[in-house]
């Protein structure tokens, strides 16, 4: 009885099993490798621009590619440094400083429609480019914040694959 209890917790606290299939999905960088600091080039101290991309493996029922880069160790909480949805899923490549032809720029935490580089205020903190695959296109104004782009993926996640690296000031 315990045992199927602990199954029936464990099947209500699992969220979209279509969310949690990260098996096909790539995403990496010509420019660094997982957990390698970012080169000062993609950063506020630097020409902050946003850095190649190289994108693989996109399920064949996606519709479009959505990407979220943000920075968990900021001293206030989560920092987004980039929003991006409907980027066509034929894309492999996004290259430095540019977006692929009908990808929708959504705001940072800048309050910018663009890229905004790594700028830690002291110490490494760690930033994650977060690649999602979804099963449909999204409508969504220019306003569109993180919260509100994970909002509309919700329940359309096919893929999600994500590239961390960190940043150090001093």
């Amino acid at each position: 009885m315990k045992l199927l209890i602990a199954m029936m917790v464990l099947t209500l606290t699992v969220p979209n099993l279509k969310e949690m299939h990260m098996g096909m999905l790539t995403i990496s960088s010509p420019a660094f490798d997982h957990g390698e600091a970012i080169p000062a080039r993609y950063t506020c101290d630097g020409a902050d621009i946003s850095p190649p991309l190289v994108i693989g493996k996109i399920p064949p029922a996606a519709q479009m590619l959505a990407l979220i880069m943000d920075d968990p160790d900021a001293p206030a909480g989560t920092w987004v440094h980039w929003v991006v949805w409907n980027i066509p899923v034929q894309t492999t490549e996004i290259p430095e400083n540019g977006l692929p032809l009908g990808a929708s720029l959504g705001r940072n935490d800048w309050k910018r429609n663009s890229y905004g580089g790594p700028c830690p205020p002291s110490g490494t903190h760690r930033y994650y480019f977060k690649l999602y695959a979804i099963d449909r296109t999204l409508q969504l104004a220019a306003s569109t914040t993180k919260i509100d782009l994970e909002r509309a993926m919700e329940g359309h996640i096919l893929a999600k694959a994500e590239l961390m690296r960190t940043c150090r000031r001093r």
